[in-house]
């Protein structure tokens, strides 16, 4: 029976754990797929933004301080699905919804 690696493996391409790293990663992928998957509502336009604006940014930071290719991959991902969920959700009402005017 073949063994699954953990997920932090492939982060971790460098033999050293980068915790730091790994969860802004992470966080910047979970973060841009809410935010894609709320953007398809125009009803939840008010989360995609907010998810989105907050995956941008965590997805910024993550390729700051990114120390392996695999963390810099998930950042990306996370980066343009986050970046696609904001202005979507941006499209169909803003983060405000209308309370500015």
């Amino acid at each position: 029976m073949a063994q699954l690696a953990h997920p932090t493996t492939y982060l971790n391409t460098d033999g050293r754990a980068h915790p730091v790293e790994n969860r802004f990663a992470s966080v910047a992928f979970v973060l841009g797929l809410l935010a894609v998957v709320t953007a398809a509502f125009p009803g939840l336009h008010l989360v995609s933004s907010w998810a989105g604006l907050a995956g941008i940014a965590a997805g910024a930071w993550a390729q700051l301080i990114s120390a392996t290719t695999g963390q810099r991959f998930l950042a990306v991902l996370g980066l343009g699905a986050a970046a696609l969920g904001f202005y979507l959700g941006v499209a169909h009402g803003g983060p405000f919804g209308g309370w500015l005017g």
